[in-house]
């Protein structure tokens, strides 16, 4: 694979189960990502190195993903100007996910982290997709094929529903 143009980081390996969803869907539309573990409390030095040297090594969509405080996300934004999307993880020290999505919802003016739901890793990695391919026209048409395929499961699923009535399925 080529140089990454987008970062996935999360604050802990727990976190993986939840953002390897970013990374498979880049994987699908072959967009080059690196991935790590960027701790904001734990590692607060190689976070804040991560975030200032991203551009330089072509980074072009930062996607962090946090549990519990869930600080990265926001941290990372204040240390960069490329697009930050957080992805909030409900974790076994979080408050049913709530402190996690407030925390990455809530930024202060002038640093903007785009937002997603909880554990929603894989609509981050759509959302970062969208943004390179702003510029980029085969990504374009990858993402137009794949927005096609979501109508296409609909409308399959309004057939067999038509076909065979709401009761037998």
């Amino acid at each position: 694979m080529s140089k990454p143009v987008i970062g996935i980081i999360m604050g802990s390996q727990s976190d993986l189960k939840v953002m390897k969803e970013a990374a498979e869907f880049l994987e699908e539309m072959q967009v080059p990502f690196e991935l790590t573990v960027v701790s904001a409390h734990r590692t607060p030095q190689r976070m804040a190195d991560y975030a200032t040297s991203a551009r330089t090594r072509g980074l072009k969509v930062i996607i962090a993903g946090a549990g519990g405080a869930a600080h990265l996300p926001g941290m990372v934004a204040s240390f960069t100007t490329l697009p930050v999307i957080g992805v909030p993880i409900k974790s076994s020290n979080s408050i049913d996910g709530w402190d996690s999505v407030l925390s990455i919802l809530q930024m202060p003016s002038g640093v903007p982290v785009a937002t997603v739901a909880l554990n929603g890793a894989r609509n981050a990695g759509i959302l970062a997709a969208q943004i390179l391919a702003s510029d980029n026209k085969p990504l374009a048409k990858k993402l137009d094929n794949f927005k096609k395929s979501l109508q296409k499961k609909v409308e399959d699923s309004v057939r067999i529903i038509e076909k065979k009535g709401w009761k037998d399925i």
